[in-house]
Parts: structure tokens; C-alpha cells; sequence
């Protein structure tokens, strides 16, 4: 007969079975932990292992740092504009005196920016006309001085791209201005595209520099109150002196007369043409017009011409035949000189 088994048997069974459980359990999680910890922190996995490089693959020795961006250049300046007129340079009225001497070296050094051969043109501006200022010459040497010490610091304020010819009669012949005129028209053309030209003599100084060396619309007369005459125009068709008259005014004319000889009738002549032609005279008022001489004696080889009243009066006839169309002379030298160039030229004679 089986013994029966006692009050809380199967209890203390099931107590000593969760226990051992607990303990297996808890000696699972010890040895894990163990484990971890000899291989690294938890929560730091072993990074996979890095595959080789390609054959072909060399690392740089260094890296070079990014290339530095170039900088932009400045912005362009704009193209110069027209020269605004009038001329914002100007100082009007001028003091003109003879007494003392000039020296051309001194007149050079206080105009820099005159180039060789008399040529300038402004830099921040473009002139509104390219002149050529063709001067007839003999033996005028201290009158030309002067005419340079005056007039290049007022042609640069009038911001004018201009060239300054002197051209030079050679030889012991009459004197012919007008036929120098033509020749001046003539080479001037050969070395720049000048569209407007100025007819000087050389012992002429304006005193006012907004009398402007420039062409108009009309042939334009610039020594029209000339201390010569009591600074009054001495009659109405007076054109001598200064005169400016653009290249096609010019052409039209068939430029001036080349027969003149001597002293006298060639300006009358020019008239004539431009009045034939249609033209009118523009000039300045009396004050702005102002201009002075230099005194001299008359030249030798220049005393009045006994024919010039004779050709005036055949103006109409003679003008289509006696002019550009029938100029000839021979240049014999070119010279270019720091404030203008001389062109010697031998012009023939009267009877030739």
C-alpha cells in the first residue's frame, strides 16, 4: 500500500524547478556579456573590411586646394562721346602782345599734347571736325613763332582734332598766297581726311578763343575786327585774313585762284567764287572777332599786283579754268617739326 505523500509536496517541486530555471538563465545572460565584452563596446560593431583598390588607382601625394576663382575684369569704359559745343574750355577774351621773344623749344614743352608735325586731338571727347590750318610762308620766321606760342593752347581749348601746314613758296618769285591755299588743300588731304580747312596768314592772332577755327554751313570769315582797320570790317566783301571753308565749300569753288602774283586781289577773287556758287559769308560779331597783326614792313618779291583789279572783274569766266583743276607744282621737302609741318614747295613763276 503506497504511503501517501505529505501536504505541499507538489508546491515545493514546482518552487525548486523555477528556481533552477532562474538560475540557468541567469547564468546564460552572465556568459553572453562575458562574451561581448572581450570582443569590443557594446554598440560598436566591427566595421566591414575595406576592399583593395583597383590596380590602376594611385593616391594623390598631397591634395592641392581648390583652384582660386579668377577675378572679373572692371567693366569697360564707354566709347568717348562728341565734344560738346561750345567747347566748356574756353576763357574768352585774350591778352595779345609782341614784346617778347619765343622760344619754340619752351612752346613745345607747355603743349605736350601736340604730337609731330602740329597734330593734335582730344582725348576724352570726339572733335566734332578734323581741320587742317594751312599757313602760306616766306621768310616769316618770327611771326610764325608767335603764331605758335597763341594759337595751339586755343585750338586745344576749342577740342578740335586738328594739323597745323605751313606751306613755304621756295625761290625769289612774286609771292602767290592763294596758289600756296591750293597746294596746302591739296597735301594736307594726303596725309589725314580732314573735312574742314582754315586759310591763315601768319601775322594774324585772334583775341578771343570762341572765335571758333571751324566750318559752318557758309564759308565762314574769322579776322573780321582786325586792329590793322580800327577792329571794324574795312568793307563789306572782305574775305582776306582767316578764312574757314569745309572741303566740299572748297571744292565747289574749284578751290582759289592760282594767278595771282603779288600783293592783293586773290581774297576778292574768293568772294566772287562763293558768291557765283550760291554761297553767303557767315562770321562772328565784332567782338569775338577781334584779332591783332603783327607790324612788319612789306615783303620783298610781294608788292602789289597791277593785274588783280583786271582778274577780279573776270572772276565768272576764269574760276572753272583757274583753280584745283589746273594746280601743278612740285614739292621739294617735308618737314616735321614738334608744333607743324613745313612743306617747301616750288610753285613755278608768272611766266610759266
Amino acid at each position: 500500500m503506497k504511503e501517501p505523500s505529505l501536504p505541499g509536496t507538489s508546491l515545493q517541486r514546482a518552487c525548486r524547478l523555477l528556481v533552477a530555471f532562474c538560475a540557468l538563465h541567469l547564468s546564460a545572460t552572465l556568459l553572453y556579456y562575458l562574451a561581448g565584452s572581450a570582443l569590443g563596446p557594446p554598440g560598436s560593431p566591427e566595421p566591414p573590411p575595406r576592399r583593395p583598390p583597383p590596380a590602376n588607382f594611385s593616391l594623390p601625394l598631397s591634395r592641392s586646394p581648390p583652384p582660386a576663382a579668377r577675378p572679373r575684369p572692371p567693366p569697360a569704359s564707354p566709347p568717348p562721346g562728341p565734344c560738346p559745343e561750345p567747347s566748356p574750355l574756353l576763357v574768352g577774351a585774350l591778352r595779345v602782345e609782341f614784346f617778347q621773344p619765343v622760344n619754340l623749344e619752351e612752346v613745345a614743352r607747355l603743349n605736350p599734347a601736340v604730337k609731330a608735325g602740329g597734330r593734335f586731338a582730344p582725348k576724352n571727347c570726339i572733335a566734332l571736325q578734323k581741320v587742317a590750318i594751312i599757313i602760306p610762308f616766306r621768310n616769316r620766321e618770327e611771326h610764325l613763332k608767335y603764331w605758335l606760342y597763341y594759337l595751339h593752347p586755343i585750338l586745344q581749348r576749342q577740342q578740335l582734332d586738328y594739323g597745323v601746314y605751313v606751306i613755304n613758296q621756295d625761290g625769289e618769285e612774286e609771292f602767290n598766297r592763294a596758289k600756296l591755299l591750293n597746294v596746302g588743300f591739296t597735301e594736307a588731304l594726303k596725309e589725314y581726311d580732314y573735312d574742314c580747312f582754315v586759310f591763315s596768314d601768319v601775322d594774324l592772332i585772334p583775341m578771343d578763343d570762341r572765335n571758333t577755327y571751324k566750318c559752318y554751313s557758309q564759308p565762314r570769315h574769322l579776322s573780321v575786327s582786325m586792329d590793322k582797320f580800327g577792329f571794324r570790317l574795312p568793307y563789306n566783301q572782305y574775305f582776306g585774313g582767316v578764312s574757314a571753308l569745309s572741303k566740299e565749300q572748297f571744292t565747289k569753288i574749284n578751290g582759289f585762284p592760282n594767278n595771282y602774283w603779288g600783293w592783293g586781289g586773290e581774297d576778292d577773287d574768293i568772294y566772287n567764287r562763293l558768291v557765283f556758287k550760291g554761297m553767303g559769308i557767315s562770321r562772328p560779331d565784332a567782338v569775338i572777332g577781334k584779332c591783332r597783326m603783327i607790324r612788319h614792313s612789306r615783303d620783298r618779291k610781294n608788292e602789289p599786283n597791277p593785274e588783280r583789279f583786271d582778274r577780279i572783274a573776270h572772276t565768272r569766266e576764269t574760276m572753272s579754268s583757274d583753280g584745283l583743276n589746273t594746280l601743278s607744282y612740285k614739292v621739294l621737302r617735308t618737314d616735321k617739326y614738334p608744333l607743324y609741318t613745313k612743306i617747301t614747295v616750288d610753285i613755278g613763276s608768272p611766266n610759266s
